[in-house]
């Protein structure tokens, strides 16, 4: 059986986690005195589960590749023209109202609201379906009344979106 490659980050956490990081990189996150015997027990009794998710990311990353410059441009431009007039009916549906609206090339974060509830978005929406920029959207406007991610704020979100997690679920591939 072949070896899995992982890094390792040690903090001052008191269990074992497990993630894919960015591309198809293997953390584990590790208390810092536990040996590296362990750290291997533990990589080797969740083989499964990584191999699921490595398998998961690079189907992800094949559907996705990485745009070009130029389309990057393109998208920026289309992000632009399309997504205010989405976050306008949204907003008037949910009763709230942004203080503006900033586009990013960001690559993983690709909604955001902040305190001052003004709203970004990465251009790289465009690459994904209508539905998913409605739920990233509709994501980051009930942000506006709810700031965390508790059972009030997954309710307005599915009051508007009855099947986002179908919706999430194609962002997240």
């Amino acid at each position: 059986m072949e070896r899995v490659e992982y890094r390792v980050i040690r903090s001052d956490r008191k269990t074992l986690g497990l993630e894919i990081g960015k591309g198809t990189e293997v953390l584990v996150r590790a208390p810092r005195r536990i040996s590296e015997e362990q750290i291997e027990i533990f990589v080797r009794r969740h083989r499964a589960w990584i191999e699921k998710k490595l398998a998961q990311r690079r189907a992800f990353l094949a559907a996705h590749p990485e745009p070009s410059e130029a389309e990057l441009a393109g998208w920026m431009e289309r992000a632009k023209a399309i997504i205010p007039a989405r976050a306008a009916y949204y907003a008037e549906i949910m009763g709230v109202t942004h203080t503006g609206i900033r586009y990013t090339r960001n690559r993983t974060r690709v909604g955001s609201c902040c305190r001052q509830n003004r709203l970004s978005f990465s251009c790289r929406l465009m690459g994904y379906p209508q539905e998913v920029l409605d739920y990233v959207v509709v994501h980051e406007l009930a942000h506006i009344t709810h700031k965390n991610h508790g059972a009030d704020f997954w309710r307005a979100v599915e009051t508007v979106l009855p099947d986002y997690q179908v919706r999430r679920a194609m962002l997240r591939g």
